[in-house]
């Protein structure tokens, strides 16, 4: 294995390149579906499943760990994700459009979810320790990069071509079509850019057989140290974040009169792609030099509450109602600025949790259990709103971080892992 000393050239757009599918499928979908007459109900329930590749792409990790490389996967991968957002785009004027974007949606999720345990391999692989904990937060800081351009720049196209045109579904039709060729220019980017640091395959060339079975993957995993207190950390540590996602965007769009805040689509997309942006950029380059220079041990704690204390903010915005806008920037800069800062110590623990034999395939493992913990209660989120109202709901999500938060007290990792040697 060839370790790349260029990782400024590769880094950035990798992780861009798994986050922009990410945020159209996950997050994007519900804005799109909520703007084409799709109800709270349906968007929670609907949107959340296509969480399901990313649970169980456990299942499947293992071949891409033992077959090929990780640069090979994640190529096609992506290449995969471009055909499909644009299939998607052609799909959306039909009578049925829901349905049939739905099943599109899967392909792509299946084919992203396989790009992310691709690019995480080749991240691990690629990079000595002392620079994968400095280049966590630039990883991570563009990961969420992509996800704001997708909640920012590509909802302001929809917002703008909506009013261009007064046709909700030509205007998202175009829109999608616009991320299917952004993701292509991605790829091909990535085809050039990524390193070839890897042999041609990872099996012994005088043999046909895998290195290591499937089944050994699994159960090396679930016999880690400290595994139980380990995986109830990881389901529980989003529970707040899974439903805040899902009913953020509505609640930002509805009306004043069912508890919302009234803004246009291109409002939303201006909110977060402009000064959530500068948030989560300083916030997630901070969270990586913190932990490079502290170590987890020191920084855990107050990451966790740098995610969470800024949902505050919202529970303020749905009791007050404040005619500013600025209200809104204020909360918005607060909670990507905590969560760009936060989040790379619950990824920095994921990367310490996989590490070992078969590295690649346990933290594919450790974030198919997480995105189980987003996936679950993101689909009642919706009736979890439409019962309690906006205000309250929100209250509930400030309340759903404390199992995790209590969780983490209890977990066992050297003090200084991540921490950079002088």
């Amino acid at each position: 294995m060839k370790i790349d000393n260029r990782p400024w050239y590769w880094i950035p757009f990798l992780n861009f390149a798994s986050g922009l599918p990410y945020a159209i499928i996950i997050s994007v979908s519900v804005i799109m579906y909520k703007n084409l007459g799709i109800d709270n109900e349906d968007i929670g329930i609907y949107t959340s499943l296509l969480y399901l590749p990313w649970v169980i792409k456990p299942l499947w990790s293992p071949f891409i760990d033992l077959y090929a490389t990780k640069r090979k996967w994640f190529l096609a991968m992506q290449l995969v994700i471009s055909i499909a957002f644009l299939i998607v785009g052609l799909t959306i004027p039909m009578n049925n459009f829901f349905v049939i974007s739905l099943a599109v949606f899967w392909v792509a999720a299946f084919a992203s979810a396989s790009n992310d345990v691709a690019s995480d391999g080749f991240y691990m692989l690629a990079l000595e320790k002392d620079q994968q904990s400095f280049f966590l937060g630039i990883r991570s800081t563009f990961y969420r990069l992509s996800m704001l351009t997708g909640n920012g720049l590509i909802v302001i196209i929809g917002g703008y071509l909506e009013q261009e045109y007064g046709d909700k579904q030509k205007a998202w039709s175009y829109t999608m079509i616009i991320v299917g060729l952004i993701m292509t220019a991605l790829t091909i980017y990535n085809y050039f850019s990524t390193p070839r640091t890897e042999i041609a395959s990872v099996k012994d060339e005088k043999s046909t057989e895998p290195k290591v079975s499937v089944g050994a993957v699994f159960i090396s995993f679930f016999q880690k140290k400290q595994i139980g207190i380990a995986l109830a950390f990881i389901l529980l540590f989003r529970l707040g974040e899974s439903q805040l996602l899902k009913m953020l965007t509505p609640f930002l769009i509805d009306g004043t009169e069912v508890g919302g805040l009234g803004l246009t689509t291109q409002n939303v997309g201006i909110i977060y792609g402009t000064f959530g942006v500068i948030a989560l950029t300083i916030g997630g380059i901070l969270g990586g030099i913190a932990i490079s220079k502290y170590g987890l041990g020191k920084m855990m704690l107050p990451m966790i509450l740098a995610i969470h204390l800024p949902n505050i903010g919202f529970i303020l915005l749905s009791h007050f109602h404040p005619e500013s806008i600025y209200y809104v920037y204020t909360a918005v800069i607060a909670e990507q600025f905590g969560y760009g800062f936060g989040f790379a110590a619950f990824m920095m623990y994921l990367i310490y949790l996989a590490d070992g034999e078969s590295k690649t395939s346990h933290y594919a493992i450790a974030t198919g259990f997480m995105a189980l913990g987003m996936m679950l209660p993101g689909m009642v989120s919706g009736y979890i709103q439409e019962y309690l109202g906006y205000a309250n709901f929100f209250i509930w999500v400030l309340i759903a971080t404390i199992p995790g938060l209590i969780l983490s007290r209890y977990l066992i990792f050297p003090t200084d892992f991540g921490k950079k040697v002088e």
